[in-house]
């Protein structure tokens, strides 16, 4: 069965986001005083085959792991969204 899964990767608590201070003076530019801090991620959308949930949302914590995040800057959340009986990409 294939399954539609969400990575979101986002630095750590205490790790500077360089990219997220400079979107966030960006917007002070444009006059969003009131937007006090901004943190950058990535999101990775996948459809992945697998047996079950469980056995899928194991596989791609093992792949944020391993190449999707860097585990000593960033954290990940994995969201199994739904499976899709035939659907795929």
């Amino acid at each position: 069965m294939r399954y539609m899964v969400r990575v979101l990767v986002k630095f750590k608590a205490g790790v500077a986001d360089p990219q997220g201070r400079t979107i966030l003076a960006a917007l002070h530019s444009l006059g969003y005083e009131g937007v006090r801090d901004v943190r950058a991620g990535k999101l990775f959308e996948l459809v992945v085959e697998g047996t079950d949930e469980d056995a899928v949302r194991s596989r791609v914590e093992e792949m944020c792991g391993r190449l999707l995040a860097n585990p000593v800057l960033e954290d990940y959340e994995v969201s199994v969204l739904r499976a899709l009986a035939g659907e795929g990409r």
